[in-house]
């Protein structure tokens, strides 16, 4: 007798999005969808999470709801710590958020930790990233061309 495996269901940012942020004044349609957004993230069915969605959500946070960079990166550690939920490269996410807890764009912080496979790191953001890269010693070397 072969045993069922647990279908695994990947989520888009808006289902992240209406799960992680209550509006204070919505329609019913909105306030529904938390619900079903609430009841699928803790239901504790196999989850997935790739790192588009991890970029797009953090941009939402906070360049639409206007969430601080300290409050961004709160909503990243409770994702990644549901036992359920796979990470399409958690350990570029996590050092993106580490990085975005230092004051690093997480964008920036997730592009360079999706490529810790290379040697060099280029980017014309001398005076931004560069510089602060450099000066935490992040490998892959940080360089502008």
């Amino acid at each position: 007798m072969k045993r069922a495996t647990a279908r695994l269901t990947a989520l888009d940012t808006n289902v992240l999005a209406r799960y992680y942020v209550q509006a204070e004044q919505t329609d019913a349609a909105t306030t529904a969808q938390c619900a079903q957004a609430r009841a699928l993230l803790e239901s504790g069915k196999p989850l997935f999470v790739a790192t588009t969605v991890a970029l797009e959500l953090e941009w939402v946070l906070r360049g639409f709801y206007k969430l601080k960079p300290k409050t961004v990166a709160s909503v990243f550690t409770h994702l990644l710590a549901m036992p359920h939920l796979q990470v399409q490269d958690r350990q570029a996410l996590q050092s993106a958020c580490n990085a975005l807890t230092q004051g690093f764009d997480f964008a920036d912080a997730l592009h360079h930790a999706s490529s810790r496979h290379c040697d060099v790191f280029a980017t014309f953001d001398a005076k931004g990233f560069a510089k602060r890269a450099a000066a935490h010693a992040w490998a892959p070397r940080v360089q502008v061309p």
